[in-house]
């Protein structure tokens, strides 16, 4: 019998040692997409969103709830939410998206404080192939690629539904003063315009005053405060925002007035504070206007950072409560 060679039992030796590989591991590339960290845990197949949120600021329950709204979504769906409160400054706003941009987002979500002023900055972003998603406020471009799409109210509308009912409460005939939201913001644009349009065929319906309140609850009260003493014959109040009308509640009580009585105060947003002012009578009405925009956001996000066409504003449905319908509707609130 023909001995092995050295050359011959080291190859039997490599034969086996492959063939025992072969066995316990496969001996071969893996089919298996994903692979293991140094910590033995497999890593996502796909890689998670980025996302930049420059939020206009925390002026008051709704504008705190929208952010809730978008925090809450961003982690449900894993996504790296980079968050930037601009303190109610544009300029901030700008800062936060030029960090974002820096910072290679997949995309940015902007609730624009103004209207106008946002082309160069938008414009960077498009640069960068990075889609911005408006939420709860338009801007004025020439250019409306800059952005992917508006999630909104109709801010006019709203306006005319606060108008009408005011008009069927007081049979047409009312002496009004006016709290504007902050100077240049679509809702604050926007809401006048609508309420002027519904009230225009209606003479004895009267704006008498219009002054901003920067739709917080202080500005309200003091430009209130301020407003009465020059028209103290004042019957009705319009007010941009619930927590102006709760400042501007406080202030009739102050001077002796009842609200909801004396005066009939009507608003704009459906928050919690509102409805609870309605139960207790010293507001008559307020527009609701949804802040909850997360889940819409986020599915608007997800379409444009696949290049998909979305529709260029896609409304939120609104509804008008007042005391006939407000207690029932109160625990349903979630903002």
């Amino acid at each position: 019998m023909k001995s092995f060679t050295p050359f011959n039992r080291r190859g039997l030796l490599g034969l086996a040692a492959c063939l025992t590989a072969l066995v316990l591991t496969g001996c071969g590339p893996s089919n298996d997409s994903s692979s293991s960290s140094a910590g033995g845990e497999s890593k996502p197949s796909a890689k998670a969103l980025t996302v930049g949120f420059a939020q206009v600021g925390a002026e008051g329950a709704w504008r705190t709830a929208e952010t809730e709204s978008i925090k809450a979504e961003a982690a449900k769906r894993g996504v790296n939410l980079k968050f930037s409160d601009a303190q109610s400054k544009q300029e901030n706003e700008i800062k936060a998206i030029r960090s974002f941009i820096a910072q290679g987002v997949d995309a940015i979500i902007l609730a624009p404080i103004v209207e106008t002023g946002w082309e160069p900055v938008l414009k960077e972003a498009k640069q960068a192939k990075i889609p911005v998603v408006l939420v709860d406020r338009g801007i004025k471009v020439d250019d409306d690629s800059l952005y992917a799409t508006l999630i909104a109210s109709d801010f006019v509308a709203e306006g005319k539904m606060a108008a009408d009912w005011l008009i069927k409460k007081t049979d047409g005939k009312a002496t009004i003063i006016e709290l504007q939201g902050t100077p240049g913001a679509a809702p604050a644009i926007d809401r006048k315009k609508g309420f002027e349009e519904g009230i225009k065929d209606h003479p004895d319906m009267k704006i008498v005053a219009s002054q901003s309140g920067d739709f917080r609850r202080s500005g309200g009260k003091q430009v209130m405060e301020a407003l009465l003493k020059v028209h103290p014959e004042v019957t009705a109040v319009y007010s941009h925002n619930d927590d102006m009308a709760l400042g501007a509640i406080q202030a009739l009580e102050e001077a002796g007035k009842k609200p909801g009585t004396d005066v009939i105060v009507v608003s704009v947003d459906g928050v919690q504070d509102a409805f609870k002012a309605l139960v207790a009578g010293n507001m008559n009405c307020t527009v609701e206007c949804n802040p909850l925009l997360g889940p819409m956001a986020f599915d608007a996000v997800e379409k444009a950072v696949k290049g998909e066409t979305l529709p260029k504003k896609t409304i939120v449905h609104d509804r008008v409560f007042d005391v006939s319908n407000a207690a029932a509707e109160l625990p349903n609130r979630k903002y």
